[in-house]
């Protein structure tokens, strides 16, 4: 027998928030004034982790200087990153699945001082259920942040799905058989995602949004 479906998860930078392109700008800006090179596509290619492992995977030659990179990204970011906003269509779909009883929540990989400042800037904060940023927990794909939901909105994880952009939002998910969905119009492609079994992978927010209604219906009538 198919479970309900009771809460979605999503990843925020990539999924719900176009900001990618501030993110990567910001961190080649950071890694310019320490003279560290960086590539678009290797800054691209860690969204989605915590703040540490991103200084870990791309400067894992200047330890010491982790800390002020991070606070030149950080400060960058905030900087520019005020005309940031949700994708087309996701303030719609995150409306609609809430007024079907769903619960919705958020897992980043955000620190928490980022993640509420743009649950302020999108005035979202009662939309969602649980939180959880990569600072008060461990960082994607370790499934903490993922456990710590569901024993926060007490729900089961077969009756959850995660929703996100990236190997580490899917193969998070994977690791405690959570359910899951991808999106391609974030960071990385159909190919990566395929990987991660999931149930599908969407390359817009309306075949989002479709894809989601479609899934929690089928389980619904099952």
């Amino acid at each position: 027998m198919q479970q309900p479906v009771e809460l979605i998860i999503f990843d925020w930078d990539g999924t719900l928030f176009d900001s990618v392109g501030q993110i990567v700008a910001s961190l080649q800006f950071a890694a310019q004034q320490f003279n560290q090179p960086l590539t678009h596509e290797a800054a691209k290619s860690i969204i989605g982790l915590g703040l540490p492992e991103v200084a870990q995977v791309l400067f894992p030659s200047v330890p010491e200087l982790h800390a002020e990179i991070l606070q030149c990204y950080a400060d960058h970011y905030v900087a520019n990153s005020k005309n940031d906003a949700w994708f087309d269509g996701i303030a719609d779909m995150l409306f609609d699945l809430k007024s079907q009883g769903l619960k919705l929540a958020v897992a980043t990989g955000k620190s928490r001082k980022g993640l509420d400042r743009v649950l302020n800037q999108t005035a979202s904060r009662e939309l969602f259920a649980a939180t959880r940023a990569a600072s008060e927990t461990k960082s994607k794909p370790d499934p903490l942040m993922l456990t710590e939901i569901l024993q926060t909105t007490d729900i089961q994880v077969e009756n959850a799905i995660m929703v996100g952009d990236t190997s580490y939002d899917l193969e998070m998910a994977q690791n405690i058989a959570m359910p899951r969905v991808g999106v391609s119009y974030g960071v990385h492609t159909r190919e990566v995602l395929t990987q991660y079994n999931p149930l599908g992978i969407a390359d817009d927010v309306a075949s989002l949004h479709q894809l989601l209604l479609n899934h929690v219906n089928l389980k619904q009538a099952g």
